[in-house]
């Protein structure tokens, strides 16, 4: 697994969405960032390539149930 040293503002500028769009896929158990101990999130390389995935998927027309019943094959 590869390091998680990026911040939110760095997943929000390398894929084009906000935070709050980030947060919500957070929410809905589809990313799984870390938290430092000021309780900032801290993301990996394979989490924002799994954010713009997911982000496809749901343009596409999926429902977030749907990638999280997938689980992490919704995005390989």
């Amino acid at each position: 697994m590869e390091e998680k040293v990026m911040s939110i503002g760095t997943v929000c500028d390398l894929t084009g969405l906000t935070e709050r769009q980030i947060r919500y896929y957070e929410e809905k158990k589809l990313i799984f960032p870390v938290r430092s101990k000021g309780g900032a999130r801290k993301y990996s390389f394979e989490d924002v390539e799994r954010v713009k995935e997911i982000n496809g998927k749901l343009r596409d027309g999926f429902h977030t149930f749907e990638l999280r019943k997938a689980g992490r094959a919704c995005c390989e």
